[in-house]
């Protein structure tokens, strides 16, 4: 049997995965496409570059400062990327992804960074250079 598409092959431009963080939760990240690589890019380039400044001194603000412009960096990449949250909620209510960037279990936050970072095709260590 078959699963292509009545035009002939199917494509998703996002993927669902399984939180190992969250017993029962999911969510959804868009996957790299030339197009979002090059919107990501643009969002995160300045910042990038001004992190990397800060982090070469040796001024403790310098650092401090580098450790928040890397923050938002990783909001850039959560904003960007995760689409849909399902099986949690927050305070009562049913998680949205803004709601679980703001204030979202800190371990599921990081999953699903390191999730969008992957799916970016990127490691921490190609990431620095």
């Amino acid at each position: 049997m078959s699963c292509l598409s009545p035009l002939g092959s199917a494509y998703e431009s996002s993927v669902w995965h399984d939180a190992e963080t969250v017993s029962g939760v999911r969510f959804r990240i868009a996957k790299i496409s030339v197009g979002r690589r090059i919107d990501l890019a643009r969002r995160i380039r300045d910042a990038g570059r001004r992190v990397e400044f800060l982090e070469a001194g040796s001024d403790p603000r310098d650092k401090l400062e580098a450790m928040v412009l890397a923050s938002e960096i990783d909001r850039v990449y959560l904003d960007w990327a995760l689409e849909a949250v399902e099986g949690l909620s927050i305070d009562g209510v049913e998680a949205t992804p803004g709601a679980v960037i703001e204030k979202g279990p800190p371990d599921l936050t990081g999953e699903i960074l390191a999730r969008i970072r992957s799916e970016c095709g990127l490691n921490d260590e190609q990431r620095k250079n």
